[in-house]
């Protein structure tokens, strides 16, 4: 008999994998505002716009229509799908045909189809950190072994080609390659995303490119796409994007993968098995996006920029606090080494994970621990929330946080 599977029913994945900590943190902030807690929430990348009218419009439209109540192509609806390719062109230079693309569930479910389509077990993926929560999970949850490269502030969180080369073995087959990123908000220059790109396929290993933020840059930061500045990789990158953070649509839950046309086959044989096809709904609403031009998209980040600064300069103001000044996305990545062991609410927190616990608590205040992002020592804060809120947060922050004056003073 089996005494494992006796005395504890779930598979080994399951009792391996991590809760995402983002996903925890909101989660817990949002039940604690549901009892009637004054909780501000810098836990979740959440825009907190509404989606833009004309997008909730199509969703309302395609509510109506009998086409969409039926199944659809796996692989998404084909006028999405087109639309996909032509907004991929048009935005990054990336030329694709419509074959190349699977709509997925968001974007998360498009980068774990594309690791359990890569990966064999076994497979070391190279990871740069501070890293998403989830990439490391959806690594080991295909067989895979992620090898973590740190980087820090003195870097701008910017892995180089010398550490990429110092951690290739014969196991590796890919890389997981952010920018803009999340959770730093470091935006690499175009020289040195075309060396990586060109590195890879010297080493011919896959690479993974995350580009949800790609339209959330300040600054004059460029985001760039990988196999556009590196042709040569274009045979062994796979894409991944959607409209959650762009177009305030987090909960509408569409992204995309767009692959070499083998690879993006086998990402649909695998999908015809999980999900069959993505919500009709949210398709036709992400093609109106996608048909509706960036107008939107251009408040939302002008928005964006201006928190950027509050947030940067109020962390910053506070003793212990460093965080660099992010150049994309909607996050500040700040060390908290110097608060580590300050007594708050009658506590010494001497991790960051315990330091957002007692935050939580004495400020009432949803922080994300740098632990979840492979970066002990720092807190992740979202800027996505409305003015009064990030500002009352800050304050919070910075009342709990500040150092007083001497005992015998």
């Amino acid at each position: 008999m089996n005494i494992a599977a006796a005395t504890d029913p779930l598979a080994e994945r399951a009792r391996a994998v991590a809760e995402s900590a983002t996903l925890a943190i909101d989660g817990k902030a949002k039940a604690l505002k549901a009892s009637g807690a004054d909780v501000i929430g810098f836990g979740a990348g959440e825009p907190d716009f509404p989606t833009p009218a004309h997008i909730v419009a199509a969703a309302q439209a395609a509510c109506a229509d009998p086409a969409t109540h039926r199944y659809s192509p796996t692989a998404g609806l084909p006028a999405l799908r087109a639309a996909i390719a032509a907004t991929t062109q048009r935005g990054s230079g990336l030329e694709v045909e419509p074959d190349q693309v699977l709509v997925t569930n968001g974007g998360k479910h498009a980068l774990y189809t594309a690791f359990q389509t890569l990966l064999d077990p076994g497979d070391e993926v190279l990871l740069p950190a501070p890293y998403w929560v989830s990439y490391p999970e959806q690594v080991r949850l295909a067989g895979g072994v992620a090898v973590e490269l740190p980087t820090d502030a003195g870097s701008g969180f910017m892995v180089t080609v010398e550490q990429l080369e110092a951690a290739l073995t014969p196991r590796t087959k890919a890389l997981v390659f952010v920018s803009p990123s999340n959770p730093t908000g470091a935006v690499y220059p175009p020289q040195a995303v075309a060396a990586i790109g060109d590195w890879a396929a010297r080493a011919g290993i896959w690479v993974i490119t995350d580009e949800i933020y790609e339209h959330l840059v300040f600054d004059g930061a460029q985001h760039v796409s990988m196999p556009v500045v590196a042709p040569l990789l274009r045979d062994r990158c796979v894409v991944v994007s959607g409209v959650a953070k762009t177009y305030a649509m987090t909960g509408w839950r569409v992204g995309w993968a767009i692959a070499p046309a083998p690879v993006t086959s086998a990402m649909i044989r695998l999908q015809s098995h999980l999900t069959s096809n993505v919500a009709n709904v949210t398709q036709a609403a992400t093609l109106a996006a996608l048909d509706g031009g960036l107008d939107d998209v251009a408040v939302m980040r002008a928005t964006y920029e201006r928190r950027r600064r509050v947030a940067y300069e109020a962390l910053n103001a506070i003793e212990g606090v460093a965080a660099p000044l992010p150049q994309g996305a909607f996050y500040v990545f700040a060390s908290v080494q110097g608060v580590l062991g300050r007594e708050i609410g009658g506590r010494r927190p001497t991790t960051s994970a315990q330091l957002c616990e007692v935050l939580l608590d004495v400020a009432q205040v949803a922080l994300v621990p740098g632990e979840g992002f492979g970066a002990p020592g720092h807190i992740r804060l979202s800027y996505a929330l409305a003015d009064d809120d990030l500002t009352e947060g800050l304050d919070r922050l910075s009342r709990v946080l500040s150092v007083g004056p001497p005992d015998d003073a």
